[in-house]
């Protein structure tokens, strides 16, 4: 085991850092680090649970797919459904709709009435699925000034420190000032993955509104037409023969 020379002076540990950034900042500087910190924690869990969410419609999809049309009535494909998932709403409020339809005394067109509350029960279920990505928006645009914020309150404590200290030295300046900039790192940190998370599920929230837009046109088009219309389920592929040999039975049968 070596041991450092003795004219060789120890290497000094950074005094500067987040909590050094913290201390100088005071209460403010706390403040805002914490608001950063709930904002990023907020962000986050919305990201997670809205991912979650729009998994299980997509989930749903498939399954209405598979097994739903496959059923003589709507009834009996809404039993197969998951009770409170967003496909089962649509058929529930389909059928009640349609039995609405019959106890109304003006005469309005089936399909209109139909039409309209198959549209409210898509647009409820799309309100759902956007709730929440305003706090996304909101932490993506406003986070970068809040750390900013927080660096401009670091900069001028440090500045007000090194004028009554009468250092004006680039070591003096440098270092209160580099460190005030860690709020401003913190405040990206925290806004980058709220944008990308609130592109993200924006683009899946259209793609869940057309896939539920087109059940809400199949079924609407299966009760007008009292049951006769019905999409036609994706029948699989019937495996390609295997080519015959040349010289083979099939082909020669006297060899």
């Amino acid at each position: 085991m070596t041991t450092p020379a003795p004219g060789a002076a120890a290497p000094e540990s950074n005094p500067y850092g987040l909590m050094a950034a913290l201390e100088q900042g005071g209460t403010i500087a706390w403040t805002i680090f914490i608001i950063l910190v709930i904002m990023s924690a907020a962000s986050w869990y919305i990201t997670i649970s809205k991912l979650l969410e729009q998994q299980k419609i997509l989930n749903q999809a498939r399954r209405v797919r598979t097994s739903f049309w496959g059923t003589p009535t709507l009834k009996e494909g809404a039993n197969k459904l998951e009770r409170n998932s967003a496909y089962r709403q649509i058929v529930d409020d389909s059928l009640r709709a349609q039995d609405e339809h019959t106890k109304l005394i003006d005469p309005v067109d089936q399909h209109e009435w139909l039409g309209g509350s198959l549209a409210r029960s898509q647009a409820a279920i799309n309100s759902k699925l956007g709730s929440g990505l305003a706090v996304l928006a909101t932490v993506g645009s406003t986070a970068p000034f809040v750390g900013l914020l927080g660096t401009v309150i670091g900069i001028y404590r440090a500045l007000v420190k090194i004028g009554a200290a009468g250092q004006a030295s680039i070591d003096a300046v440098a270092g209160p000032v580099g460190e005030a900039l860690i709020m401003t790192a913190i405040g990206l940190v925290v806004a980058v993955p709220a944008v990308l998370g609130y592109n993200w599920l924006i683009r899946r929230n259209k793609m869940i509104a057309e896939q539920l837009s087109n059940f809400s046109t199949d079924v609407h088009g299966y009760l007008v037409s009292n049951g006769a219309l019905k999409p036609q389920l994706t029948a699989k592929a019937a495996a390609p023969t295997p080519p015959l040999k040349t010289g083979s039975a099939a082909i020669n049968p006297k060899a």
